[in-house]
């Protein structure tokens, strides 16, 4: 795929996102032939918005969730400044590209992971991390889910199906509480719907922001001070609808909210 395929889509991506629009399927010449041109197409579309890149999110830490996604390793898309927003947010549905409520834990940074040859290790990104927040991701993508939906290259290029991250305020002494063993729960109009812990989904949440610090340091690009990750859904994927609110409880570390009107 040569670099003005690569723009051309990156094009079409970054038009869709301004316009909050979808399409059905994708022409077979615009899907990139792997991950590593897909990811270099989200930059390109980056560089297209010309929004600016607060964070980032992180979707299938694990098999089972590699499994429903396509793939056979985590993936990573960008967030942009826009798209971050304390609890509580009323999204409008018309409004939403295939919307998905993902109950995640967010880790705000306090230090730069810049490019390096060493590996990071998940101590080192403890250490790194500045806060840790309950929170909901408001996923999209800008694919209508049909029979034309395309290959998973199209949605790496895409952002990972990158949204809006929803956040609540920091838990405190994170470090020294049983975050992988909390029981969360994601309730819409008062029924919970989906439970989950990061044992179960991610192990802990340092685990794939480790292995997100290490592939931004390999491609070159890094991660930096002040940015917020989101680190996988802990409760799986599920379809919100116009009038229903969600409610994802983490027990003692907080809550965050979300309306879909």
């Amino acid at each position: 795929m040569d670099i003005a395929t690569q723009r051309e889509l990156a094009r079409l991506l970054a038009d869709l996102r301004r316009r909050g629009r979808q399409q059905s399927g994708l022409d077979p010449r615009l899907v990139p032939p792997d991950p590593a041109t897909a990811y270099r197409v989200a930059a390109l579309v980056e560089e297209q918005l010309g929004w600016p890149v607060v964070g980032w999110k992180i979707a299938a830490a694990k098999a089972e969730m590699q499994k429903a996604l396509r793939t056979d390793s985590p993936i990573y898309g960008r967030v942009f400044a826009s798209l971050v927003k304390p609890s509580p947010v009323t999204f409008e549905r018309a409004r939403l590209a295939s919307p998905i409520p993902e109950v995640e834990y967010e880790a705000k940074l306090a230090a730069d992971l810049p490019p390096r040859d060493k590996p990071y290790t998940v101590e080192e990104i403890g250490e790194a991390v500045a806060s840790l927040h309950p929170g909901i991701e408001m996923a999209e993508c800008r694919f209508i889910h049909d029979s034309a939906f395309p290959p998973l290259p199209a949605i790496l290029a895409d952002g990972a199906g990158s949204g809006t991250i929803v956040y609540g305020p920091a838990i405190e002494d994170w470090h020294n509480r049983d975050i992988a063993g909390q029981l969360v729960t994601l309730s819409c109009n008062g029924t919970v719907r989906r439970t989950g812990t990061a044992a179960a989904a991610l192990d802990h949440p340092l685990v794939p922001l480790t292995w997100l610090a290490n592939e931004l340091s390999r491609t070159g690009i890094g991660l930096k001070a002040g940015q917020l990750i989101s680190t996988g859904t802990l409760t799986g994927m599920l379809a919100p609808k116009a009038g229903e609110t969600f409610i994802a409880d983490f027990g003692p570390f907080g809550s965050v909210s979300l309306a879909v009107t």
